[in-house]
């Protein structure tokens, strides 16, 4: 098998070279033993995957770095075939010889991939898993058991739930309704037994999610959405919070539709500086999708609800749970991989059903945000959650956004331009000012806490010339 051999530059060096052990990256020397090495990459692969750099050495207590690189590439061969046995398919792996520029010796990068499966080190016996700089063991029956749950190769969905038994189901409208519409004339119980929602007449996790009108019965914390209202720009804070917090509780299918419409009607109701106050505007097909995405992918054997967090310039749904399977940030608009399958199978034969493009729902809530020109939606991974971010900022440099918004307006403040750009520095948007300030666009008007910008008698023969934000 053939590598890639990139020959480094010294600036190439140079950046190696301040790279910090982190979540992310390791180094190893080559003197390593094959054992050690392989927790590494154990770590790496069951959390988000990293790269590791075999053949440099730091120094526990200074980090200093040594580059010790093998003198041949045929002298890593013994620590390919480990990783090729450990990683077996080739798509779970990369890796590339980093050559010297001066010693014309090798350092081994290894590129691991967040992996499906679960991967032991070479024992055979024990798991790892990345956090920050550290590779922990799972060395018991409950940490691996939540690493199974967290790439979802088991899902709580299909948990039997003790407190439960069939007339959860078959007393509700839900069922009812679905039953009347979708499988007519069938028998309650034998239709549950033969989808695996009823075992031992004990009700599933799905099967509650799905056909009981409050699951939040028998599944409390876990199986509800929270939606908050903050009055700022800035982080949640409680003396932010607008009003008490309103819970969407019901089935599954109930909650999406319900929590989108609320999150709408909370939005609708924040102004901002337009021309006079303008409702805000977030395309409904990007809350729609999210929230949907929330509800059905979510870690139910987290016991948290879904948050909805509504601010004045961005709105985050936070879903409890890591990304399943070999999904990470980087992939997730390509990648599938369903933590909670029955679910997402299930509620897609309901009228109407919110998942109506089943894996096509994150594409349409980025698609939706481009065509009202808005940046596209932030995914962000902690360490138990999936957090979308929904900026209202509009998909334009800061130069272009003050431009437009001087189009219709007599003037601007340092304040408005913050709160129209997303800038948080008053410094950063006088810089801005100033730019357009030295193209002849604008000049200041007032001074201090009073100061203002206003148009020039040029201003729009210049924007119809002037490639604003564009150097």
């Amino acid at each position: 098998m053939s590598f890639e051999v990139r020959t480094l530059l010294e600036k190439d060096l140079n950046s190696l070279f301040v790279i910090e052990e982190n979540h992310f990256n390791d180094f190893k020397s080559k003197d390593i033993e094959g054992k050690k090495l392989s927790k590494t990459i154990s770590a790496f692969a069951n959390a988000s995957g990293g790269d590791i750099y075999l053949g440099i050495r730091e120094e526990n207590n200074t980090k200093i770095k040594h580059w010790e690189g093998f003198n041949a590439i045929e002298d890593a061969n013994g620590f390919i075939q480990m990783i090729s046995n450990l990683l077996v398919l080739t798509n779970n792996y990369e890796i590339v010889f980093l050559k010297h520029p001066v010693f014309a010796t090798y350092v081994l990068q290894i590129t691991v991939f967040k992996t499906q499966a679960i991967v032991y080190c070479t024992d055979g016996k024990i798991p790892y898993i990345r956090k920050g700089a550290q590779n922990l063991p799972c060395d018991t029956s409950e940490k691996i058991r939540r690493l199974e749950l967290d790439k979802g190769i088991s899902s709580f969905e299909n948990e039997l739930v003790a407190e439960s038994d069939l007339s959860d189901v078959d007393d509700s409208m839900t069922w009812k309704n679905f039953k009347e519409d979708i499988v007519p004339g069938s028998n309650t119980e034998s239709w549950l037994k033969k989808q695996r929602l009823l075992v031992d007449q004990k009700l599933t996790v799905a099967a509650l999610l799905l056909f009981s009108d409050e699951p939040q019965i028998c599944l409390p914390k876990r199986s509800s959405i929270k939606i908050f209202r903050y009055q700022t720009s800035g982080e949640a804070e409680r003396d932010t919070l607008a009003g008490l917090p309103i819970t969407v509780e019901g089935c599954a299918y109930n909650q999406i539709y319900e929590a989108v419409n609320k999150t709408k009607g909370i939005i609708e109701s924040i102004k901002k500086f337009g021309k006079g106050f303008e409702t805000i505007e977030y395309p409904e097909e990007t809350l729609h999708e999210i929230i949907t995405n929330a509800v059905l992918h979510r870690d139910y054997s987290i016991a948290t609800d879904i948050q909805i967090r509504i601010f004045d310039n961005r709105v985050e749904v936070e879903s409890p749970g890591k990304l399943p399977g070999y999904v990470t940030v980087e992939n997730i608009l390509t990648a599938q991989s369903a933590r909670n399958p029955k679910i997402v199978r299930l509620i897609n034969k309901f009228p109407e059903p919110p998942n109506k493009d089943v894996g096509e729902g994150l594409n349409t809530a980025f698609e939706a945000m481009e065509k009202l020109r808005l940046k596209k939606p932030i995914i962000v991974e902690t360490d138990n959650s999936v957090l979308v971010i929904i900026k209202h900022e509009k998909l334009a440099s800061p130069e272009e956004l003050v431009v437009d918004y001087l189009s219709s307006n007599e003037r601007i403040t340092n304040q408005i331009g913050r709160s129209i750009t997303g800038i948080k520095s008053e410094n950063s948007m006088k810089r801005i000012f100033w730019k357009l300030r030295d193209a002849g666009m604008i000049y200041m008007v007032g001074a201090g806490s009073a100061a203002a910008w206003e148009k020039t008698n040029d201003f729009d023969s210049k924007v119809k010339n002037l490639n604003i934000g564009k150097e």
